[in-house]
């Protein structure tokens, strides 16, 4: 499964896909606090075991978040809006909102784990836990 999450100041919304067949398991939005958080972690984890969460790259915004998924023990993948951009436009859903661009953000993320990145991707598409930074 892949967590899709769409950023902003005050609020995170994400989007829990199922990676192989993009089937929509799930959808929350909480504060972006610490309470918040732990929300996210808590229905996330009750999901099922095996997930990865796939974060817009905001870092301004989605720094704290992503700390605590990786303290927490979480799979984090950080997700350039350059690679969104081809999965947002084949999106099924027209128009924009925080559901839809986590749900593309999910989608990038699972797409480029089933593929053979190339160099650049790999650049792009920075998988956090591998590389033990916190």
């Amino acid at each position: 499964m892949v967590l899709g999450i769409d950023p902003h100041k005050k609020s995170h919304t994400v989007v829990a896909i199922e990676a192989a067949t993009g089937e929509l398991l799930g959808e929350l939005t909480v504060a972006a606090d610490q309470r918040g958080h732990e929300k996210l972690i808590a229905w996330a984890r009750g999901l099922g075991p095996e997930r990865r969460f796939a974060i817009e790259d905001c870092r301004h915004v989605s720094g704290r978040l992503e700390r605590f998924l990786i303290a927490a023990g979480e799979r984090c993948v950080r997700v350039p809006p350059k690679l969104m951009a081809q999965t947002r436009r084949s999106a099924r859903s027209r128009g924009k909102s925080d559901a839809i661009d986590a749900a593309c953000v999910a989608r990038a993320a699972a797409q480029r784990r089933g593929a053979s990145p190339s160099r650049a991707d790999r650049r792009l598409l920075c998988d956090r836990a591998s590389l033990g930074v916190g």
